[in-house]
């Protein structure tokens, strides 16, 4: 019989581990986490292009449970992060629950056994309760671009960095301007024989102002664990500010828009390339970027930002639409990841055999960003809508992970094998966030990663964060439909007797 377990988290990431670590800490040990990788880490493992860091302050970017006073800039880097993961793995004791080279091929619903059935390379397992924490940034994305399957020279994606590839002396071509290449382009140029940036949209780059954790800093941190406390709540409430210019007053974008625009006259002097990069939509549409080093890179005489669109590529080179032909040894593509589209969803089935990719055809939609209907026991961790613009996702993850353990609570507490939100409960809340999206940034007409095949923003959370924390502070069972452990009886009686009782 295959293995079972009560509950099966996908993933390594700050999500799966964020949810495994909270599991132990409870008592709960009956859990396996899922992950297709030799080594645990998500996207800080994935990630290793020069100059990879987070854009969330460090302090803040970290479990709350587990500060480090150890970090070496104010912005962690790549490396630090992916040490944290593994350090808190390892403190809280999720490390033996973790099955590597095991990637979720298939996840089927059972209804009669009330069981997912998960296939993966190392065999099948049973579990009650299935939890995705793949993650919206873990699939790259490439461009559909004519002839790039014909090129000849070296290829790869930014979150695929080939680190034995040298590219001193190369001529390089870099496709895209999003976060990673804003963060690996200053440390590529200096190497390179001749860059050439291909340009769709520039984007609004803030000052990035990272600073060295002094040796000193880092002692009182360790000596007053309350001391880092504090400097992580003042920059979430600073990062919360910025919520208000996203989503409630896009005029207060305008002094943001301002300070970039003087950060750009600042390190590029030359007025024709300094046009080339000054942003024509409201700030905040799309990603804002932080750099210091982005802008003065640009500006090296080794270095070409090309605007025109590119028509094909061919062997050796790449075309752009107004016939100029430019030779090239390597192609760097930092074109993003598959965000509204996750490829995982074609593999997941709910009751009667419908994939979650097929539930999600016009658009990714859950309750909360956490359940969806008709899929039972499952909950999607950083679900659709439960992205940010301007804050760290590991509290939004963090307040999915309380809503998750208050439902196994629950289902413990009632007796209660499996609960699926309502579809009514689930369109409700959808309308919602589309309701308050309309006056947003984010749709103010410029296209994005956030933005589904259909135009709407199935991406991020349109509000405070600590709204969707208090949403997610207990499990509402008046919105689910619930099935008892004993098979006789179907649910819907139930569910609504206990939600009743319960709230």
């Amino acid at each position: 019989a295959p293995r079972h377990v009560r509950v099966a988290i996908v993933g390594t990431g700050f999500s799966g581990l964020g949810l495994a670590i909270r599991l132990k800490q409870r008592g709960m040990d009956d859990f396996t986490l899922l992950e297709r990788a030799a080594d645990l880490g998500g996207t800080w493992r994935d990630n290793t292009y020069p100059g990879c860091a987070c854009d969330v302050p460090a302090h803040l970017y970290s479990f709350s449970y587990a500060p480090n006073p150890n970090w070496s800039h104010t912005f962690a880097r790549q490396s630090e992060i992916w040490a944290y993961l593994r350090t808190c793995a390892e403190r809280f004791g999720v490390l033996p629950h973790i099955r590597f080279g095991c990637e979720v091929r298939e996840a089927a619903w059972d209804e009669e056994s009330r069981l997912w059935r998960i296939s993966t390379p190392r065999g099948e397992l049973t579990a009650e309760v299935l939890a995705l924490g793949n993650g919206p940034l873990s699939e790259p994305a490439l461009p559909s671009i004519s002839g790039l399957d014909r090129f000849t020279g070296t290829l790869f994606h930014s979150a695929d960095w080939h680190a034995d590839h040298d590219l001193s002396g190369e001529r390089v071509a870099v496709i895209g301007t999003g976060a990673s290449a804003i963060q690996f382009v200053p440390h590529i140029q200096p190497r390179v024989g001749q860059l050439s940036l291909f340009q769709r949209t520039p984007p609004w780059i803030l000052p990035r102002l990272d600073r060295v954790v002094s040796p000193r800093r880092k002692a009182f941190y360790r000596a007053l664990p309350l001391a880092q406390r504090v400097a992580r709540d003042r920059i979430y409430w600073q990062r919360e500010i910025a919520a208000l210019g996203l989503v409630y007053r896009p005029q207060m974008m305008r002094g943001a828009e301002r300070l970039a625009l003087r950060h750009l006259a600042a390190q590029v002097p030359d007025a024709a390339l300094r046009a080339k990069l000054t942003p024509n939509y409201t700030m905040g549409c799309k990603r804002i970027l932080l750099s210091d080093d982005f802008y003065p890179a640009l500006t090296q005489p080794n270095v070409e930002l090309v605007t025109e669109s590119i028509r094909e590529v061919r062997s050796g080179s790449v075309v752009t639409v107004d016939g100029a032909e430019r030779a090239v040894d390597t192609i760097l593509l930092a074109t993003g990841f598959h965000v509204t589209d996750m490829p995982l969803a074609a593999h997941v089935r709910g009751r009667d055999g419908q994939t979650l990719a097929a539930a999600w055809a016009d658009g990714p939609e859950a309750y909360l960003g956490t359940t969806v209907a008709g899929f039972p026991n499952l909950f999607v961790l950083i679900g659709p809508n439960t992205g940010l613009g301007h804050t760290s996702m590991v509290f939004m993850i963090e307040s999915q992970v309380t809503y998750i353990l208050d439902a196994l609570r629950r289902m413990d507490q009632w007796g209660i094998r499996a609960v699926e939100v309502r579809l009514e409960a689930q369109a409700a809340f959808n309308q919602q966030v589309q309701r308050r999206m309309r006056g947003t940034v984010w749709v103010s007409g410029c296209k994005s990663w956030y933005l589904d095949a259909g135009g709407r923003n199935t991406t991020l959370w349109p509000g405070f964060t600590w709204a969707f924390r208090h949403q997610t502070r207990r499990f509402d069972m008046g919105d689910y439909d619930l099935l008892p452990r004993a098979p006789e009886g179907m649910g819907v009686t139930v569910g609504s007797s206990i939600g009743a009782s319960s709230g």
